[in-house]
């Protein structure tokens, strides 16, 4: 009788256990086939929210960049632009004579030329570096600073509290100092009322408050818009669309940066920080699709991929 009460003990555990694994292997199913609902629904554009409009070229304001040594004005002006992206989707291309002879040729933080050359151009008219970035492009004046060939434009972009000219962190006057080294090189800083700006027309475009939503701007962001502002012709070149990193294969991965072969995968960087609610990210899906919204206002196209 013991015997027959031990082994009736054991199948109903194995029953137990055998319905368990049948539900977690449902969960597994129904969660892995709403993937790519999960990668938009979560944060995109409010569902309540009427797009607006917003005129880019009126809504720019060449007062929001200061510049950190002299007097000087962000009076840039080009027909033609090529913004070089940092993704890997640029290797291969061999676009990179084709970048050097446009006009104006924008960059972003520390992404370098040398060495790719073939692929990304060698000229640099504008860098947009985020403060994050700041020591990244200082540590390396050969690559950023010593430039004989041209005499670029840098923007450094953050919070107001870093990179303010009445700041009381080290940031500012670090950037200071190597202004007054490399005269060759224009440094400008974006005002405190320019980036409640760009906070108010990522809410305008997303119906989504940038702080509430946890949501950190990225430098394509910045980016974008002042290329938008001083370019009337946009050539974007390694962006990829929206639904890139829902269709394509799970096997092909893409590091994140071209200059970092061994660094965190694209898609897999992306809808991370699409997901995420705690803590700030950036949400580059929402941004690529406010993008491809204003490529059919501002005369921007992109190529590798092309979309």
């Amino acid at each position: 009788m013991g015997l027959r009460i031990i082994k009736g003990h054991q199948s109903h555990r194995v029953v137990i256990l055998a319905a368990v694994f049948v539900l977690m292997t449902l969960l597994i199913l129904y969660g892995s086939n709403n993937v790519s609902e999960e990668i938009y629904v979560p944060f995109h554009v409010a569902t309540n929210h009427a797009l607006t409009t917003t005129d880019l070229k009126r809504w720019s304001g060449r007062d929001g960049y200061v510049s950190v040594n002299g007097n000087k004005n962000l009076s840039l002006h080009c027909h033609n632009c090529a913004l070089v992206t940092s993704s890997s989707h640029v290797l291969s291309t061999g676009a990179g004579e084709e970048i050097d002879h446009t006009e104006c040729v924008i960059r972003m933080n520390d992404a370098p030329t040398i060495g790719f050359e073939a692929d990304v151009g060698g000229r640099t008219t504008l860098r947009v570096v985020a403060h994050s970035s700041v020591f990244k492009v200082v540590r390396r004046p050969n690559e950023f600073l010593q430039r004989t060939d041209s005499h670029p434009a840098i923007i450094f972009w953050g919070p107001p509290s870093k990179i303010a000219k009445d700041a009381k962190g080290t940031l500012y006057r670090l950037i200071q100092r190597v202004s007054s080294t490399y005269s060759n090189v224009s440094f400008f800083t974006v005002t405190p009322s320019k980036m409640r700006r760009f906070d108010n027309l990522f809410q305008r475009e997303t119906g989504r408050d940038r702080q509430k939503s946890h949501s950190w701007l990225s430098t394509g962001w910045f980016t974008m818009v002042i290329a938008v502002e001083i370019c009337d012709n946009i050539k974007v070149y390694g962006m990829v669309p929206p639904s890139y990193c829902v269709k394509k294969p799970a096997s092909k991965k893409m590091p994140y940066h071209y200059y970092k072969p061994r660094g965190p995968d694209e898609c897999l960087t992306y809808i991370q920080n699409e997901r995420a609610r705690r803590g700030g990210h950036h949400r580059f899906i929402t941004e690529k699709q406010v993008f491809a919204r204003w490529a059919k206002q501002y005369n921007i196209t992109f190529v590798h991929p092309k979309w």
